[in-house]
């Protein structure tokens, strides 16, 4: 049996503070911090950010939704 869209999907969050970063000259930053999480498709139909540790920034930033 197929099941059609599932209600659950997993996500890619990614620091917005190392992506600036890293498309600046000075690069001080050697990565990008990146979760896999899961959201329910059908209450948070819009992209989500979360306040997460970015071990490169070596603070808690702003991690948001990318695409696969």
């Amino acid at each position: 049996m197929a099941k059609g869209k599932d209600v659950r999907v997993r996500i890619i969050l990614e620091c917005t503070g190392c992506v600036r970063k890293s498309k600046s000259v000075n690069k001080k930053s050697t990565g990008i911090s990146r979760y896999i999480t899961q959201k329910n498709r059908h209450n948070t139909p819009s992209r989500l950010e979360l306040r997460k540790f970015c071990p490169y920034c070596y603070k808690h930033t702003i991690h948001g939704e990318i695409k696969k």
